[in-house]
């Protein structure tokens, strides 16, 4: 699991099909998480731009977001309310 601030939205118009309906989300990992850099991620839970999120990836992704014959490997799970020693 990874925790991370929105900075951004993807819009993709022509995408595959299993994906129709969905909002990607553009993530910045935090500095002590084991992912260096920006990931997109489906957002099924209402996240928006500035608000720090739980992302699950690999398979638990596709698991989180009921999607698990689409080509998901980043899902948002949550939204933080609070966190302590990140």
């Amino acid at each position: 699991m990874i925790v991370g601030k929105i900075v951004g939205s993807i819009v993709a118009t022509r995408k595959n099909e299993s994906l129709l309906g969905n909002k990607f989300l553009i993530v910045e990992p935090y500095e002590n998480m084991a992912v260096k850099g920006r990931i997109v991620a489906i957002d099924n839970v209402g996240a928006g731009i500035g608000e720090d999120v739980l992302v699950a990836v690999g398979s638990a992704a596709r698991i989180g977001c009921d999607a698990e014959k689409s080509p998901v490997d980043a899902s948002i799970v949550g939204i933080v309310d609070d966190s302590v020693g990140l």
